[in-house]
């Protein structure tokens, strides 16, 4: 029961984080795999894992080797041709 409580309280403190607070923060690439990165804030030390939405274009360790500072970018900012 503990356990399931804790992932509750992790699941609902990233829902609660704005957008902003992903977008303005800087990440370290910690793994690599064809369908998904992981990456640790620079600041936060937060953890994300992105899923590829492309399964034809697998991520590559080349792409993004572990340490590789990178920066996420909000597609809900850019404007609509």
């Amino acid at each position: 029961m503990q356990e399931s409580r804790h992932a509750d309280l992790a699941s609902n403190s990233i829902m609660k984080a704005t957008r902003g607070e992903i977008f303005d923060e800087k990440y370290r690439v910690v793994a690599v795999e064809s369908q998904c990165l992981t990456i640790r804030g620079v600041r936060s030390g937060k953890v994300l894992t992105i899923m590829n939405p492309d399964p034809d274009t697998p991520l590559t360790p080349a792409e993004y080797p572990p340490g590789k500072l990178i920066a996420l970018s909000d597609p809900g900012a850019t404007p609509l041709n």
